[in-house]
């Protein structure tokens, strides 16, 4: 499905940091050469609609690496990596280890990390115009072979581009969940993803039970959504496949 933004308010690796990496200056990209720390910031290519960088969100004791639109003067967040693991100082440092996993560390421990089932030659980790974080062979023929993509992973906010539901493939639910509150990342009692019954259905869940339901999709539209229909602010797509 295809929406404009849309927000709900409400692996262990072990770790080895080279003594010699070079820091991220302007970029859009990280190489296993590289790293990502305090104050610097990777800027999306080439319209440099996003960048991906260590912000506090009003409390500077609690710091959190996250994807913002950079040309909006209000920052608005629509990724954070570390939502229940704020770092208290600027320490933190991002690098992206030789398997291709991405791993942020404080003070010697893993925070937060990304996991793929394939290990990668000569991997980058690339921020994408559509605020979408990639983990990808440096030279592949297919730039959308990701090994891994923030897309799949999301927070509580919904962007151009991204999908919501399940892979069926590797049974990842692909489901946003809500914050805390507006200044705080930790995740929330509600979450907005489809079940996989005989017909797909749009849950909106508190913990484990049913919250709110859109109604099962019944060839054009989810039937409890009669008014999801064609118009001039967005465009919506929904499959079903093997």
């Amino acid at each position: 499905m295809k929406f404009t933004l849309v927000t709900l308010t409400s692996l262990i690796l072990i770790l080895f940091i080279p003594s010699l990496v070079s820091i991220v200056q302007d970029t859009s990209s990280i190489s296993q050469s590289q790293s990502l720390t305090y104050g610097k910031t990777i800027v999306s290519h080439p319209l440099r609609t996003f960048e991906l960088g260590f912000f506090n969100l009003g409390n500077p004791n609690k710091i959190y690496l996250r994807i913002s639109y950079k040309n909006i003067p209000i920052k608005t967040v629509v990724w954070v990596a570390n939502g229940a693991s704020p770092i208290n100082d600027s320490s933190a440092i991002l690098t992206l280890k030789n398997l291709g996993n991405l791993v942020l560390a404080h003070n010697n421990m893993v925070l937060w990390c990304t996991s793929s089932s394939n290990d990668a030659q000569n991997p980058i980790a690339a921020l994408l115009d559509s605020g979408n974080l990639v983990i990808r062979y440096e030279s592949a023929a297919n730039a959308e072979a990701y090994l891994w993509q923030s897309f799949n992973y999301p927070s509580n906010t919904m962007v151009v581009g991204m999908k919501i539901g399940w892979d069926i493939k590797r049974n990842l639910s692909i489901s946003l969940v809500a914050w805390k509150s507006y200044d705080d990342p930790t995740p929330g009692d509600f979450s907005w993803g489809i079940k996989l019954y005989p017909y797909p259905d749009m849950y909106m869940m508190k913990g484990t039970k049913k919250y709110h339901k859109a109604g099962p999709w019944n060839g054009l539209r989810f039937s409890g959504w009669p008014n999801l229909m064609p118009n001039k602010v967005y465009n919506y797509k929904f499959v079903s496949n093997k």
